[in-house]
């Protein structure tokens, strides 16, 4: 197993910038998860750790071997597209045996190992079969087989599940899991759906539009401590208020016009902050507690009317319309069969939540 590392890597399409000097590194062994908004860069990325496009400047390598110049055939790196790139022509014996038989791997060798993957990913009965017969998940287990049979260091993923329906992504996803932790090939997941890289990534980076990482860490990390407003609102939902700080202690407040001061939590003053400096207040939909009584035991308390509400099943999702003309969101799970105090439209709410559930960002 060897990690990549990605060394001070830029490149330009057409005059313009994708990728600005970006380091990185995707340590081995791992399901590593690129995520980021479209046209970010993170397909390019892939495609420049693939050899399928060149590095404009900067280097790439695979453990210790530079592998920034070195042709596609001869990195130990395979590629899975989102549209799978099966051969229409060909089986699915034929389509996963097919890099063997490019390295002109013994006969017997080559049924073995296709066989035996067929098995795993269940695609036996299917062996004779052309792509275009196969459902989407199915096509999706042969690319992924194809991808793997000559062992790789690393696999990459661009995107793999976009085509599939919710249910079909659950249930390819928990199988990629399961089968990264068999193999414990690296695997690079890229994608641009939040909840996708929070639920496969042991680690995660987060691209920008500038071509930047933005944020390097566990999935954990960087959604309960984002670097940035970008982070916070890109990875999950979040709600952000620009105000004032002041006491950096124990007692950190966060005055937001309007509605008064907030207690914050402050573990470590930034270098940005400052006595009376302008900050952003991000705190979660879910880290609100919404109810039409006053309680006791929260560090904040705000008032509002429910000017929207949205139910998803599992959650409710509130939009209050605070006294400063400013809104907020609240995500409420739904625990009980039925709920013991109903909130409805125009009902005038009480939202707490405590001050460590506050992450203060740079203005």
């Amino acid at each position: 197993m060897r990690n990549i590392r990605i060394s001070n890597v830029s490149k330009w399409k057409n005059g313009t910038r994708i990728l600005d000097k970006v380091h990185l590194n995707i340590p081995s062994g791992e399901f590593f998860a690129l995520l980021g908004p479209s046209g970010c860069g993170k397909t390019t990325l892939l495609r420049l750790i693939a050899g399928f496009e060149t590095v404009d400047s900067g280097d790439i390598f695979l453990g210790e071997q530079n592998i920034t110049n070195l042709p596609v055939h001869k990195r130990s790196i395979n590629i899975v597209f989102q549209n799978y790139a099966l051969f229409p022509h060909l089986s699915v014996v034929d389509n996963v045996a097919y890099s063997l038989v490019l390295l002109k791997k013994p006969k017997e060798e080559i049924e073995y190992k296709v066989h035996k993957l067929l098995n795993a990913f269940h695609l036996s009965s299917h062996e004779n079969k052309l792509p275009a017969e196969l459902s989407g998940g199915q096509q999706q287990r042969v690319a992924l087989a194809r991808a793997i049979i000559n062992e790789p260091d690393v696999l990459l993923l661009d995107e793999p599940l976009a085509a599939l329906d919710f249910k079909l992504r659950e249930k390819m996803l928990i199988e990629l899991i399961e089968l990264q932790d068999k193999l414990l090939t690296t695997f690079v997941y890229v994608t641009h759906d939040q909840l996708e890289a929070l639920t496969v990534a042991d680690h995660m980076a987060i691209m920008d539009h500038t071509g930047n990482i933005a944020q390097f860490g566990t999935p954990k990390e960087i959604y309960e401590f984002p670097h940035n407003s970008f982070v916070a609102k890109f990875v999950g939902s979040t709600n952000l208020f620009e105000g004032t700080l002041s006491n950096l202690d124990e007692n950190t407040t966060f005055e937001l016009s309007g509605l008064g001061n907030f207690l914050v939590h402050l573990e470590s003053k930034k270098p940005w902050m400052s006595e009376g400096c302008k900050a952003v207040m991000s705190i979660r939909p879910e880290k609100i507690f919404i109810s039409k009584k006053e309680m006791s035991g929260f560090s904040n308390t705000v008032k509002g009317t429910v000017r929207s509400i949205v139910y998803y099943g599992r959650s409710t999702q509130y939009t209050i319309l605070l006294e400063n003309d400013l809104t907020i969101q609240v995500f409420e799970q739904n625990e009980e069969h039925f709920s013991l105090e109903d909130i409805d439209y125009d009902d005038e709410v009480f939202l707490f939540w405590q001050k460590e559930n506050v992450v203060l960002l740079e203005s």
